[in-house]
């Protein structure tokens, strides 16, 4: 996996509208000139943020779907379903569609001018939904409960912007589609800065889970015989997802297949539901995938760019169709 992914890395820092030689890009990476100037413009100020930016969101998506799974029991369990990412984009709707243009205005003013008007205002979303997840998780008794009621944030989200959307002007709503498509190539090296750390503290709170999640997957009851506090272990989990999908989300867009797929693909490839291994694999394995999609949205040799949701739809749901009919024995949470 560590050689795919140094594979998946080079291609997508080579393949592109220009095509530019391997060996012109490792020259370029290690600082020396390539044979061409202008392609070090453009592995170092689009193709590298992008394919970081990638590997991060891919990561992300891919261990929060793990833990989602494992909390809920549930194989359809993704990122997204505690409402986190419909908070980050009613937060990007308000600021498009309702503010318009006066968004950036006040978001100016708080020091969030530029490209991080956009970025702000989902992230401001994902974490209002977040607080209020957690003031509501501390008193729910279960997981069943916590998940009607992440659901419950979803359609409540998502129904407010069904209504910005209704009533705002075509203009506007372009821009809002075009944040919903998803894409890992708006993120900017200053951007970066913010979310690369974020994202590697909500990884690292899921690398120091693995042995309470592998007891979540007996069942609450078991796991508190076991002196596992269940209350404290769903807190922890609800906060590194949320960090992971919302972070991801406000900087890139809403993106499927991911947290749903690369789970169960990891359970399939290395046949075990231990979470020792399978945090790290997921890691590797949404990192190589995320690379992938998006050299493939950006059609190499094409001056086309297909919007990545589509992309990792059409190429991810076939594989997890494929891995699921495989494990006949994947049971409740897809465990075997």
């Amino acid at each position: 996996m560590l050689i795919m992914f140094g594979v998946a890395l080079v291609l997508s820092l080579t393949f592109g509208s220009v095509q530019i030689p391997i060996n012109d890009v490792l020259h370029i990476l290690i600082g020396q000139q390539p044979a061409h100037s202008p392609w070090m413009v453009i592995v170092l100020n689009f193709r590298l943020p992008k394919a970081l930016t990638a590997v991060l969101a891919g990561s992300a998506l891919a261990i929060s779907g793990l833990q989602m799974q494992t909390l809920f029991r549930n194989p359809l369990a993704d990122p997204f379903i505690l409402g986190v990412s419909a908070g980050a984009s009613l937060g990007a709707a308000i600021v498009v569609l309702a503010i318009g243009t006066t968004g950036t205005i006040l978001l100016a003013g708080l020091g969030l001018s530029g490209d991080f008007s956009l970025a702000s205002a989902a992230s401001f979303g994902a974490a209002s939904v977040l607080v209020l997840v957690l003031l509501v998780s501390r008193g729910a008794r279960s997981t069943l409960t916590l998940l009607i009621l992440g659901l419950m944030f979803n359609y409540i989200t998502t129904g407010i912007v069904s209504l910005l959307f209704y009533f705002s002007i075509p203009e506007r709503l372009k821009t809002y589609l075009a944040w919903t498509f998803g894409s890992f190539g708006g993120v900017t090296w200053g951007q970066l800065v913010v979310m690369a750390p974020v994202i590697v503290l909500g990884i690292f709170i899921a690398y120091l889970l693995p042995k309470q999640l592998n007891v979540m997957l007996l069942g609450e009851t078991y796991a508190r015989s076991m002196g596992l506090n269940v209350r404290q272990t769903r807190w922890w989990i609800i906060i590194s997802t949320s960090i992971l999908a919302g972070t991801v989300t406000a900087f890139c867009g809403p993106i499927g297949f991911l947290g749903i797929a690369v789970p169960h693909l990891c359970r399939g490839l290395f046949n075990t539901s231990d979470h020792r291994l399978l945090i790290p694999a997921a890691t590797l394995l949404g990192a190589i995938l995320a690379l992938l999609a998006d050299l493939a949205a950006q059609m190499p040799g094409s001056q086309y760019v297909l919007p990545l949701n589509a992309v990792t739809s059409l190429l991810g749901a076939p594989v997890v169709i494929w891995v699921l009919l495989r494990q006949p024995n994947l049971q409740t949470g897809g465990m075997a």
